[in-house]
């Protein structure tokens, strides 16, 4: 009886494994993941990435080790703007469209949120990044 609850513990345990995807090489913060670093491994781990579409063309946003699950956290869409780059600062307001230039205080991808100090009046103001790199304040 022993045996055969031990035998259908492993049969089902085996049934229970998933394909995740797993760096083949140490992934270092800022670095975009081609389809070279990855490899298929059968674990169930909840949360792990394992649609190689999704991963490739990425930004590292952790180190990401050999064999070790990557989870969503763990990756974002390339950064376009770094640290202290000159950016355009873009205001609307119904008709009304106020740019300026200003200097990032953080990285940022498309869609994410930043800190922008505008260099006219030497304040610092929060915005979304835009695909052509400038900056729409809030």
């Amino acid at each position: 009886m022993k045996f055969f609850l031990a035998f259908l513990i492993s049969i089902l345990a085996q049934a229970a494994m998933a394909e995740i995807l797993v760096p083949v090489r140490n992934i270092r913060p800022k670095e975009i993941i081609a389809p070279s670093d990855l490899m298929v491994k059968k674990v169930d781990v909840p949360g792990a990435m394992s649609a190689i579409d999704s991963l490739v063309g990425q930004e590292a946003r952790v180190a990401l080790y050999v064999g070790r699950p990557i989870r969503l956290g763990d990756v974002g869409p390339p950064a376009i703007i770094e640290r202290n780059d000159l950016v355009t600062l873009i205001f609307r307001n119904g008709l009304l469209t106020i740019a300026t230039e200003g200097r990032a205080l953080g990285r940022g991808a498309e869609g994410e949120a930043i800190r922008v100090m505008n260099l006219s009046s030497r304040t610092t103001v929060s915005g979304r990044v835009r695909a052509d790199g400038s900056i729409e304040v809030h």
